[in-house]
């Protein structure tokens, strides 16, 4: 997992006012997932060439081609409310999936197209209530 350079840890909380669920269905519907090299270790939809850092997570491979799944799934989230305080613009900076024992982050990547990068949490990162959520 990655070495933060932070002061401060992320704070990592769902949103209180998630907004109205035509809202967020509207929000969603403008979104995608794009990906990184930087969470990858093999080539990918991202890239030809993963570019890992060496703090950061990895993927899993078998999401490696699935970039139409991963966007489903970053709109769901939106659409349930599992997105942070902070906004970028219109957009939530931070939006959480669980799938089966593993939570996404999705962080914002460019603000004027709406589009994310992802990677895996470690279940003390989670955030609270995440599981909530349907």
């Amino acid at each position: 997992m990655r070495a933060t350079r932070r002061r401060r840890p992320l704070t990592r909380v769902l949103t209180s006012s998630p907004g109205t669920r035509a809202g967020r269905r509207e929000l969603a519907a403008k979104v995608s997932y794009v990906g990184s090299p930087e969470h990858k270790d093999t080539p990918s939809f991202a890239g030809p060439q993963p570019k890992p850092r060496p703090d950061a997570s990895i993927c899993d491979r078998d999401l490696a081609e699935r970039q139409e799944q991963l966007t489903e799934w970053l709109r769901a989230a939106i659409e349930q409310g599992a997105f942070g305080e902070l906004m970028e613009g219109e957009f939530p900076r931070y939006v959480w999936c669980k799938d089966g024992d593993t939570v996404y982050e999705a962080r914002l990547v460019n603000s004027g197209q709406g589009t994310y990068k992802g990677y895996p949490l470690l279940q003390d990162e989670w955030p609270a209530g995440l599981t909530e959520k349907k």
